[in-house]
């Protein structure tokens, strides 16, 4: 037996083993690890900026830059997901007391509906009233029950949470100071060509950065339009309204009009005409255009997927992996492309190359 071959087959069963044992080490803390490098990459431009200013002074530069991340990133959210829970509480607290009465707003639906079209659809077993009142407010229920339990749960978890942000900002900081250095590394290391390494990082890289900007800048831009637009016509919770449609508007094509769209048919079946047709059309021509103008510009040009490969893949990694999956779909689906796109090159060059005699 070759000797040298067994020791390099040891050994690389070895460095797999050892690399499989420290993902899983680290895969409880796999979000605040990956929020790091998605913000190492959003404010690397900024810190080299800061850095030339403080004269290259690295650590310096690297404090600074974290500093305001936590001013412009986490500040705020942790002042709007405060808001959110206080208003979740108060919608709770009122659905529990019967002033907000999902059957009733259901059957106000009903009601308006015209005689001749619920007969018919009673009819012929597609419709019932009753039925379908009970199995609508049940469901309404028991989503709300679940959403109020997950608050909970993030607040009796306030110290995991806690211990995971301070984690993702330490890494940030090293991230941030010594990032050029393990680029280098992981371009050295993996078992490719430097140019193969080299674009798939590239790809990484400019992946995660269009879909964080593009998709959390829709977000924002969509739930302040839709709780604005809910507020004018009067529905409470409007904070609580437009925080989920901003997360909803985390997928395409779908999203937030999850949300006024529902909205808006209870006004015009309860006789508010105006505001109904005015919530549509806010939700059509302003939340809508949002979506279809914004998102395109900033995320899709800058990944260069198709449509419905960032709908399909923001979907599957949302329902995968939580609140992280609408960057980490993208970027596995841009990954997956670029790499089969580096196979057709190379395979390319093979066939082009002459036969060895």
């Amino acid at each position: 037996m070759n000797i040298s071959r067994l020791q390099r087959t040891v050994f690389l069963l070895l460095l797999a083993a050892v690399t499989a044992a420290f993902v899983w080490v680290l895969s409880p803390f796999f979000g605040a690890v990956f929020w790091a490098v998605a913000l190492t990459l959003l404010f690397h431009g900024v810190f080299e900026r800061i850095s030339a200013r403080v004269g290259r002074r690295r650590n310096v530069a690297a404090i600074l830059t974290l500093l305001l991340v936590i001013l412009i990133v986490v500040v705020p959210m942790v002042l709007v997901g405060s808001a959110i829970i206080d208003e979740l509480a108060s919608v709770t607290q009122r659905v529990r007391s019967g002033e907000i009465n999902f059957r009733a707003y259901f059957t106000q639906i009903v009601d308006a509906m015209p005689h001749w079209l619920t007969d018919q659809l009673g009819r012929f077993g597609v419709f019932n009233v009753q039925d379908a009142i009970d199995k609508i407010s049940a469901t309404l229920l028991a989503g709300g029950q679940a959403l109020t339990t997950k608050v909970v749960t993030i607040g009796q978890n306030t110290l995991i949470w806690l211990v995971n942000l301070g984690i993702m900002l330490y890494l940030l900081f090293f991230f941030l100071r010594d990032g050029r250095a393990l680029a280098g590394l992981i371009r050295r290391s993996t078992p490719m060509s430097e140019e193969q390494t080299q674009a798939l990082l590239g790809k990484f890289a400019t992946v995660v950065r269009a879909t964080v900007k593009g998709t959390i800048v829709v977000a924002l831009v969509q739930g302040v339009l839709g709780g604005l637009a809910l507020w004018v016509v009067g529905i409470h919770g409007a904070v609580v309204w437009g925080a989920l449609m901003a997360l909803l508007s985390l997928v395409p094509a779908v999203g937030s009009a999850l949300i006024w769209a529902p909205v808006a048919i209870y006004l015009l079946a309860t006789g508010s005409i105006a505001q109904g047709v005015g919530l549509i059309a806010w939700g059509v021509l302003a939340i809508g255009m949002v979506d279809n103008l914004l998102r395109p510009i900033l995320v899709g040009k800058d990944t260069k997927l198709p449509d419905w490969v960032v709908l399909l893949t923001t979907i599957g990694g949302i329902s995968l992996m939580g609140i992280s999956g609408f960057v980490i779909g993208p970027v596995i689906a841009a990954l997956f492309m670029a790499a089969w796109d580096l196979f057709d090159q190379e395979r390319g060059q093979l066939l082009e190359r002459p036969p060895e005699s």
